[in-house]
């Protein structure tokens, strides 16, 4: 007997779940009278130890939401506010209020009914505080969130988790609600007006952050859609007060009444990871960069329900190969030239004209213009925002470095000219730039003619009537990155 009092004493030691050594030994006793005798007290210790551990999660991350119970810790990040309702068949209203917890790994809303949720309102529970919690994990119209059955206090625990704080965009979760996400602007969308059911007119835009962690595309709302039109790519901000929705299975980060964006003096770093042109494939959803070797003029067209969209092509080059992306809606106003650098995410990459592959930029891509050089804006390695709220570069290793010196076949003037370092030795300190022969392919026509040799490209100012594809020699003096042709032949 004292062998077995000794065990399970041994086995309660072992016991993580929140539960006194009394209620453990009566629990004890109570698996022996059920079972008849057919175990021992050592072995319904066991089963008792066994059943209590049922459930437990290391983290909220591991949550999921085909479990029948969960029992986890978490800290108290914001409290909301009681809510009633009506409860079919039952004249008494039900109550709910929602708190949001979370652990190092990721956060949750937890669901407090009735009297519990009655005694939250009254100022039971504090943010900051930990709990150790028992529920049953569901989909709830926010995503995932966890009905409790009960939850105390943990005055012993500790969580490495701030109240308040911001929180990495490759931490965010489905469902969260008043999170704190700094980041560079990458891109902006303009102001969209749509008919509400009740028949009032919203308003929606949209914008893209990045941090060192990942991106994520910003929905605002109603009065908060202005800072879409006020905010320029680079520019460093927090959002405050964000909930964390999902779009076609992408998680967005909206703004409504009680949030805002606002731009801060941090530094927030935001590196892109590029795939190599030559490796894409049909199907893929990835992210590019290089330079823009040639335009096309934007297009209009009629959708199938009488709306007009616009559309305009682009051909990017990395130091791997090229590829022509369609740019689609708003990013087809994007001023891009010849000779820009470019970081594109999330481009969907298809099959396009004459079974050469296509990108394709929708809506939920990213178009972000690069300035002097690859590491100057949000779409460079290594960018950050300085004390003035505007981006700096700090040279990194990323998949657009090889442009920001012009190697790699790149187009580097910020002028659209692509004249490198080659074509700028053939001028001269003089007054009268020396006249000098490029020959390359026609990759846009217009104004300015634009050659590419395979290594570089020439902006060139010519009346001869020129074809894309065409292969064309021409002279003439070059200033400011530009040939001034006299022949064309």
């Amino acid at each position: 007997m004292h062998r077995q009092m000794g065990a399970i004493e041994d086995i309660y030691a072992d016991v993580e779940a929140d539960v006194s050594e009394e209620e453990f030994r009566e629990a004890v006793e109570q698996k022996v009278e059920q079972m008849g005798g057919l175990a021992d007290t050592e072995t319904a210790a066991m089963l008792i130890a066994h059943e209590l551990s049922e459930g437990e999660v290391n983290a909220i991350a591991d949550i999921e939401p085909g479990m029948e119970e969960v029992k986890f810790i978490g800290k108290v990040m914001s409290v909301g506010e009681l809510r009633t309702f009506e409860r079919d068949g039952e004249d008494e209203d039900g109550r709910v209020i929602n708190v949001d917890v979370a652990d190092e790994t990721a956060s949750i809303t937890l669901s407090f009914w009735d009297e519990q949720a009655v005694s939250i309102d009254e100022g039971q529970l504090e943010v900051g505080q930990v709990l150790r919690i028992a529920g049953r994990p569901k989909d709830g119209y926010n995503g995932l969130e966890v009905s409790v059955d009960k939850a105390e206090p943990d005055d012993e625990e500790e969580i490495d988790v701030q109240p308040g704080g911001t929180t990495a965009i490759e931490s965010l979760t489905l469902g969260q609600s008043d999170v704190n996400v700094r980041g560079l602007v990458l891109d902006t969308e303009g102001v969209r007006t749509f008919d509400r059911d009740d028949g009032s007119e919203g308003k929606v835009a949209n914008l893209a952050i990045g941090d060192e962690t990942g991106r994520i595309r910003v929905t605002l709302w109603d009065e908060r859609t202005a800072r879409a039109e006020e905010l320029d790519p680079g520019v460093a901000v927090e959002v405050v007060d964000g909930y964390v929705r999902e779009r076609e299975g992408d998680l967005e980060l909206h703004v409504g009444d009680r949030g805002a964006v606002d731009e801060v003096e941090d530094t927030v770093e935001f590196t892109p990871e590029t795939a190599p042109i030559d490796a894409i494939e049909i199907g893929q959803s990835v992210d590019i960069g290089g330079v823009i070797r040639s335009t096309d003029p934007k297009r209009t067209f009629d959708r199938d329900d009488g709306s007009e969209g616009q559309v305009r092509n682009v051909r990017v080059q990395d130091e791997t190969g090229d590829i022509r992306v369609a740019l689609w809606g708003d990013k087809a106003d994007k001023d891009v030239q010849p000779g820009d650098e470019v970081f594109l995410a999330d481009v969907e990459i298809e099959d396009g004209w004459q079974d050469d592959l296509e990108a394709s930029a929708n809506w939920r891509s990213t178009v972000v213009v690069l300035e002097d050089g690859a590491t100057d804006t949000a779409g460079a390695g290594g960018a950050t925002g300085d004390s003035d709220g505007t981006a700096t570069g700090e040279q990194a290793d990323t998949g657009l470095d090889a442009f920001a010196d012009g190697d790699g076949g790149s187009a580097g003037g910020a002028d659209g000219s692509g004249a490198t370092a080659a074509a700028a030795a053939t001028q001269t300190d003089s007054a009268e730039a020396e006249v000098v022969e490029f020959t390359g392919t026609v990759v846009q026509t217009g104004q300015p003619v634009v050659l590419d040799d395979g290594e570089e490209t020439m902006s060139v100012e010519t009346d001869a009537t020129l074809q894309l594809g065409q292969e064309v020699t021409a002279r003439g003096p070059v200033a400011d990155g530009r040939l001034d042709a006299d022949d064309v032949f």
